[in-house]
């Protein structure tokens, strides 16, 4: 229960776009603030985006404008839109639940940026 499920990365030009999505168990999405966290080599993992559960949204000053997160409740899952991509977003994308009672992870999914 509370496993999370990343998928949609790959590998694009400068100025394409993903779309990253994450499935989680209703019993965890509910309750829980949804972020998209990333982690390039080398470098500490980053907050890049979240939402909580009433949708309110916050993003980091590096994605402000090009990335938009939102979720669909019904599918209790939570979608990461990435425009505009730049090689500096390469990294593995995770996503993450927080709630007062658990933090969960997903394993992951790379998102490569490259001319």
């Amino acid at each position: 229960q509370g496993q999370l499920v990343e998928s949609g990365g790959g590998l694009v030009q400068p100025g394409e776009s993903l779309r990253l999505s994450c499935a989680a168990s209703r019993s965890i999405f509910s309750i829980s603030t949804m972020g998209w966290y990333r982690q390039a080599p080398g470098k500490q993992r980053e907050l890049v985006a979240r939402i909580t559960s009433g949708g309110i949204t916050g993003y980091a000053d590096s994605v402000t404008g090009r990335f938009t997160i939102s979720r669909d409740n019904a599918k209790n899952t939570v979608y990461l839109q990435m425009d505009s991509l730049k090689p500096e977003d390469t990294a593995v994308y995770y996503c993450n639940a927080n709630s007062a009672f658990r933090a969960s992870w997903g394993q992951g999914t790379q998102v490569t940026v490259s001319s």
